[in-house]
């Protein structure tokens, strides 16, 4: 396993698959709204598109995976995107969580707008209408996925700390010390030093990229698990919930790093 990946390579590599990425999701997202509009589609026709949408994003993180095995710190650092967006990272990534925040979200507006249909027992098939069935199913996954979450967040946790433990101090102190005596033959021992201070940091860098493989993992299992809660018309309601949330904190993130970059 390789560590010692050129980070601005790996950072232009995933940048450009990122913005080509999010171009394709403008792509889809347009694709969802046309669907949601068209109530007499099939259901495997609905099923499809749900399908090719999941496939994209298995690809981010197939990618996002391949180029955190050249340069984690890279992938828990990312500079694609806004500081709004980073505010908001969980281990390079959202929070698994956020998807159910999301679901009952969207559910409680369009149950607003679409009350008076419900009502009077006319199924409006989207997340307004979810059955009793599906919340519970919905609750029990959110709890499952808060269990995770938070086993992954302790591991994080753990893996941080040991920027601090005796190694790294130890080599900290030897390497102030030779550069205070700031003499020639000092050179030498900076350079067995800074050695050893690779080899401590790659040692930190696998850790690092064991817990972002699980927040990964835990993302794309709490997506695909949401929407295998969901009729597949009701899928589509949540991808283009996802999909604007995603791309609307984007958009206003560029814009809040141009206001600051011009003042």
């Amino acid at each position: 396993m390789a560590f010692t990946a050129d980070n601005l390579t790996v950072q232009k590599n995933f940048q450009d698959f990122f913005e080509k990425w999010i171009v394709e999701q403008k792509e889809h997202l347009h694709e969802l709204i046309s669907m949601s509009k068209s109530p007499n589609q099939a259901d495997s026709s609905v099923q499809n598109l749900v399908n090719h949408v999941l496939n994209h994003y298995e690809e981010y993180y197939k990618v996002k995976s391949d180029s955190a095995n050249e340069n984690a710190f890279v992938m828990l650092s990312p500079s694609w995107t806004t500081i709004l967006e980073n505010g908001f990272l969980w281990i390079g990534g959202w929070r698994p969580t956020m998807a159910f925040q999301l679901l009952y979200s969207k559910s409680g507006l369009q149950l607003e707008t679409r009350l008076d249909e419900l009502i009077q027992g006319i199924r409006t098939g989207d997340l307004g209408d979810l059955s009793p069935n599906q919340m519970t199913r919905a609750d029990r996954l959110q709890r499952k996925t808060i269990k995770e979450e938070r086993e992954i967040t302790e591991k994080m946790a753990k893996q941080q700390e040991t920027v601090a433990d005796s190694e790294m101090v130890e080599l900290s102190d030897v390497m102030t010390a030779l550069m205070e005596n700031d003499a020639d033959d000092d050179a030498n021992g900076e350079s067995i030093v800074n050695d050893q201070v690779d080899l401590a940091i790659e040692r930190k860098e696998e850790g690092l990229l064991r817990v972002l493989g699980m927040a990964d993992d835990l993302r794309l299992r709490t997506l695909k698990g949401v929407v295998e809660i969901l009729y597949p018309k009701q899928a589509i309601h949540f991808l283009i919930a996802a999909a604007e949330l995603h791309l609307r904190l984007h958009d206003w993130g560029k814009q809040m790093d141009e206001k600051k970059t011009h003042g």
